[in-house]
């Protein structure tokens, strides 16, 4: 995609997230009433501000860019222990053990309407369908959810088979297939559209599934388990395609395919990340060492050239795919064990959900964390706790009182 096409796309994101509530109460005012109130610098308001000129001036507190996300995003009273971004890259999901899931705005930090309340467990993982219109979860109460991702709304009932919780779900590359791993030592394949069990079981593993995962053309399916192995899995057959991958001498957690599908990653309790060969089964290279504390996490960078990963030594690490050497020092700001990281779709941010109840973003390039706390006068902040009325006055007439003689001054109440 164009990356000035990419960067307006991304503009009308911010653009519609903060002034969603005044655009939904008057949609034909969105233009005439909010853009005054765009950034200088912000690519919408370069493109469109002269057919305003003669409209409503802004004359002291408008920004000239959008503010920065916070630090660390709050909301979840427990350990935040799934993460997924949307396919656009606006929006972030987060499952965690108060057995909620959470919306949040990537660019913001905000969280996008309510919790999303149904499961009685905690829930251990979340995934977005490919079009990003749907949510699943997977949750210790041995279920598996769907929901609506722009309302919140759960659709259907909850898919039920399971006999011990849920840790891992994820969709098939088409959306119309839903796998889960469980406490039962199973994984099932679920109708994305039905909720109905497709098949059998896929039975194997001595040992609960932590992590399943679909290779990106859909034929395979891949598990993690506390049985210290990895299982492939023909997607259509249901049968094993290859010999268990043995190596790790601990628990495996967390498993991913690279993007061209040619690889497979592992992260263990034993402190160690794998690479093999999806076709072969076989170890490339020795095993990925820096970590103190198991792997709970990790994920490939949308281009194949980085791994990351996330850790109950409550670091971030992130790792060259080809070398298998670190890249730069550890992540560091979390104080509890880092359950999941995930690259954004651009691979420019990296995403961290751990045990202490935060989630953080991070620059993939620099590793160093992104934002900056909310403020009084920060935009985003105001305005999501607060009235429209509230939000304009907040950020656009915190100096009012500095009107020089001569000028002609708004002031919203």
């Amino acid at each position: 995609m164009d990356e000035k096409l990419l960067e307006r796309i991304q503009d009308v994101c911010r653009f519609m997230n903060v002034f969603r509530i005044p655009i939904s109460i008057s949609t034909p005012h969105t233009y005439i009433s909010t853009a005054p109130f765009l950034p200088s610098q912000s690519p919408l308001s370069m493109i469109f501000s002269t057919y305003f000129a003669k409209g409503i001036q802004v004359q002291s507190g408008k920004l000239l860019s959008w503010p920065e996300p916070p630090l660390k995003w709050t909301g979840h009273k427990g350990g935040v222990k799934s993460i997924s971004y949307s396919p656009n890259g606006c929006y972030i999901a987060t499952g965690s053990y108060d057995k909620t899931i959470r919306i949040w705005d990537a660019e913001t930090g905000d969280a996008v309407g309510k919790p999303l309340e149904g499961h009685t467990g905690r829930v251990y993982s979340v995934a977005y369908s490919p079009d990003g219109q749907y949510i699943t979860s997977g949750s210790d109460d041995s279920t598996i959810r769907i929901w609506n991702a722009e309302t919140g709304s759960a659709v259907g009932k909850p898919l039920k088979g399971h006999t011990g919780g849920v840790w891992s779900v994820a969709y098939s590359p088409d959306g119309q297939h839903i796998i889960s791993g469980s406490v039962d030592r199973k994984i099932r394949i679920w109708n994305a559209e039905t909720g109905s069990a497709v098949g059998k079981p896929l039975k194997g593993h001595s040992g609960a599934v932590f992590s399943v995962a679909y290779s990106p053309d859909g034929q395979y399916i891949i598990s993690g388990s506390n049985d210290d192995t990895i299982r492939t899995w023909n997607a259509g057959t249901g049968f094993t395609a290859c010999k268990p991958l043995k190596g790790h001498t601990g628990g495996v957690c967390s498993v991913a395919y690279s993007p061209d599908g040619q690889h497979i990653i592992s992260g263990s309790v034993d402190n160690k990340i794998r690479i093999w060969n999806a076709e072969t089964g076989s170890a490339v290279g020795k095993p990925l060492k820096g970590h103190t504390g198991g792997v709970c996490s990790v994920a490939y960078s949308p281009d194949g050239q980085y791994i990351i990963s996330g850790s109950e030594d409550k670091t971030i690490r992130i790792w060259n795919a080809e070398t298998g050497s670190a890249v730069g020092r550890p992540l560091e700001g979390h104080t509890g064990w880092v359950h999941s990281v995930a690259y954004s779709p651009d691979g420019q941010y990296t995403i961290s959900g751990a045990e202490d109840r935060t989630i953080r973003i991070w620059n993939t390039e620099t590793g160093s964390a992104v934002g900056k706390p909310f403020t009084e006068r920060n935009v985003y902040s105001e305005f999501h706790h607060s009235k429209y009325t509230t939000y304009l006055t907040t950020c656009f007439t915190t100096k009012c009182g500095d009107a020089r003689p001569g000028e002609v001054h708004l002031k919203i109440w």
